[in-house]
């Protein structure tokens, strides 16, 4: 994993994708096939390892049928969630 990523944002974004994915009864092999990406960089994206390109983002949302923005917003909320418990965790 790079440096310059955030682990709570990739947690965040790990968490939603997996969710959004499960709701609509995919597979990783069926989502990284409806989003033209391979199923290994759907795992590791689940799993909090990698990020999307801005590219393989809005596959992402496709395959999900959802629109990028609404993705994002999403992650942002989880994102948001997740930097409250970090912060009271550490106090």
């Amino acid at each position: 994993m790079r440096s310059n990523q955030d682990p709570l944002l990739l947690q965040a974004f790990a968490a939603e994708l997996k969710d959004r994915r499960t709701k609509l009864s995919l597979s990783q092999d069926a989502l990284a096939h409806q989003a033209e990406l391979n199923r290994t960089f759907i795992a590791k994206m689940e799993l909090a390892a990698t990020s999307p390109s801005l590219t393989s983002l809005f596959r992402i949302a496709k395959g999900l049928h959802v629109k990028p923005d609404e993705l994002v917003l999403a992650v942002a909320k989880r994102y948001r969630k997740e930097l409250r418990h970090d912060k009271h965790q550490a106090h």
